[in-house]
């Protein structure tokens, strides 16, 4: 006998659907569905150049972070099921990432030429051969930045966003990005509350300002990569730069073994960016209420 279906069969099999599409549709479920895709995505990509050389592993590494960034447009747009206007493609997207990073070199360039200013730091020239150098620093902080920003600031910030608005986001994103930095070599509580200011606080209002991932990208990436030209540790981990670094302040002024980042200066260098930046923010009506989206 050919079953058919009734109303109140078609209801169910509705109301299922409708469980299933909210369920994904949760804030804290597609984050967390992104981030899990990427940090695979990541570890494979990082597996699939360990043994190769320049180009090709940048070349690689350039092919992985085109995987994240659609792992993190499929999950934005049939997951959370909302418009992605954060991933500008196109002439805007490029121009974002030049003034991101123009912003990243100017950040670290004051902060180091500060610390040395006050005797912090002295620089020699390495005398390597530069290639050997370049090409592993820019695969590794290349990498770094879109990973870190496609789930602090475009899954994790934007989740927290929904449920709790901007402000909210911004403290909580905040706060997780400096306790994640507490296994790096070198981490104490004062750097991971350093990292939570200059970095999470700086790129949390970098992305509020100008609403698109490609600058706070562009941002990251120069402020590492640049510190690890100069021989500077980031966040921690060493490798050996265009120079070598003679430290010879206090913790407090140098950051010690965890680097730049847990110097003071920085710290004071990122709020006074940020500040205006949250209020170039608030203007534009780029800062959300409770449960408000973008536009």
């Amino acid at each position: 006998m050919r079953k058919t279906n009734t109303p109140n069969n078609e209801a169910l099999s509705g109301k299922r659907r409708s469980t299933f599409v909210a369920f994904f549709q949760s804030p804290l479920i597609w984050m967390l569905v992104g981030a899990i895709g990427i940090i695979l995505a990541n570890v494979a990509f990082n597996l699939l150049t360990k043994d190769l050389k320049a180009p090709g592993s940048v070349i690689l590494t350039l092919v992985g972070c085109a995987v994240a960034i659609v792992i993190y447009w499929l999950v934005m747009k049939y997951l959370a099921r909302r418009p992605v206007p954060e991933l500008l493609f196109q002439r805007r997207a490029i121009s974002e990432v030049i003034v991101g990073a123009v912003v990243g070199l100017i950040f670290i360039i004051v902060s180091t030429a500060l610390i040395v200013l006050f005797n912090g730091y002295s620089f020699k020239w390495a005398n390597e051969n530069i290639g050997s150098i370049v090409w592993p620093i820019i695969i590794t902080q290349l990498g770094g930045a879109f990973i870190e920003e496609l789930i602090f600031r475009g899954l994790a910030f934007q989740a927290i966003e929904k449920m709790g608005g901007s402000l909210l986001a911004l403290t909580l994103t905040s706060l997780f990005f400096g306790v994640a930095h507490l296994g790096n070599p070198g981490a104490t509580a004062w750097g991971a509350l350093s990292i939570a200011i200059e970095a999470g606080v700086l790129l949390g209002a970098a992305f509020l300002w100008r609403r698109n991932v490609w600058f706070i990208i562009g941002l990251h990436f120069f402020w590492n990569a640049i510190e690890g030209l100069l021989g500077i540790p980031v966040s921690g981990h060493t490798s050996p730069g265009l120079f070598t670094v003679e430290v010879t302040g206090p913790a407090l002024l140098t950051g010690g073994k965890f680097g730049l980042e847990a110097s003071i200066i920085p710290v004071i260098i990122s709020l006074l960016i940020a500040i205006p930046m949250l209020i170039f923010a608030r203007r534009k009506g780029h800062l959300l209420s409770l449960r408000q989206d973008p536009k």
